[in-house]
């Protein structure tokens, strides 16, 4: 019966990384730098994590480096607050399956970030807590904003709400939210009836960005016939950052980000009876190979929806 294991690795110059696999997908966090995971896929094969290659090994420094692969950050965002660096150690704790990533307190912010990644075994999912906590001396409102930065090539997925005809919809469904830079007219979108879709094109010049009030629960990114999905739980009737968005595509020329949110919470300093002591935020992710489609509505339905639906998740 296959077994989760646990082993320190060097990736890149980060000494002490933890390697995690179950014999048929594989996981690498840094605690050299992060809270981050730098490498998933399936054993031996390609990382579907975008990674930083001039920035391996590095650690130190005040200025914030993307680095690739996953990473929490809290909403909304705002120059300097939400870009404070991530570049010194943190404290890891070893479970039989999970992995505990503890940073310490951001000095500017007062904000502590933990991410704790479980496996299963055999199937090829994977879960990753995001919480937040607030150290600092006053309250602060906040959303955990999970952030995957995804290799270049592939194109990522996010649901639209399901199809009503009017006048039996006089309501809105959701919200569609766009950034200055934002063209819709940019070839890499294309907005289906049931989906919209974000391709990454590395000879494009300029971003992309966009937010969705998703409440289906899912997004996924398609590279070289491999597919990522993220599960999360939507809240109903709770407050959104940005908007509105629980989903966020972002793209340029070196990756696509697939990004899920928290909703907003206020968190007291300290904590106080009848407050939450943190903002919990949880993905679940799976894993598939050999899957082939085109970025269009009936291709998504008939060869990703499936995977989807295959590996979807009620999260607690």
């Amino acid at each position: 019966m296959a077994q989760v294991r646990i082993e320190t690795v060097d990736f890149g110059g980060w000494p002490n990384s933890y390697r995690m696999t179950n014999g048929t997908i594989e996981l690498v966090a840094t605690s050299a730098v992060g809270p981050r995971i730098i490498r998933f896929g399936f054993v031996g094969e390609r990382n579907l994590f975008k990674v930083f290659a001039d920035q391996l090994g590095q650690t130190g420094g005040d200025h914030w480096r993307p680095y690739g692969g996953h990473r929490l950050w809290h909403a909304p965002e705002a120059m300097p607050r939400t870009y404070q660096p991530d570049n010194a150690p943190v404290e890891v704790e070893v479970g039989r399956d999970t992995l505990l990533l503890r940073q310490g307190v951001e000095p500017a912010t007062g904000i502590r970030k933990e991410m704790q990644i479980s496996m299963e075994a055999p199937a090829n999912r994977v879960t990753v807590r995001h919480r937040l906590y607030n150290e600092g001396p006053w309250p602060v409102t906040l959303a955990a904003w999970a952030l995957t930065m995804m290799d270049p090539g592939g194109i990522g997925v996010v649901p639209q709400p399901p199809y009503a005809p009017h006048p039996q919809a006089l309501l809105p469904a959701e919200p569609l939210v766009l950034w200055p830079y934002t063209d819709m007219s940019d070839p890499r979108w294309t907005w289906g009836r049931k989906y919209i879709l974000l391709r990454q094109d590395s000879s494009a010049t300029l971003p992309q960005k966009a937010g969705y009030g998703t409440r289906q629960g899912w997004a996924a990114y398609g590279l070289e016939g491999f597919l990522f999905v993220k599960h999360f739980a939507y809240v109903d009737g709770a407050e959104y950052p940005d908007m509105g968005s629980s989903v966020e595509t972002f793209t340029n020329a070196d990756m696509l980000e697939l990004e899920t949110l928290s909703p907003l919470r206020t968190l007291t300093a300290p904590a106080e009876p009848n407050r939450p002591a943190f903002v919990e935020h949880i993905e679940h992710w799976s894993l598939f190979r050999d899957v082939r489609w085109e970025a269009n509505d009936h291709d998504v339905d008939a060869k990703v929806l499936p995977l989807v639906e295959s590996g979807a998740r009620v999260v607690p």
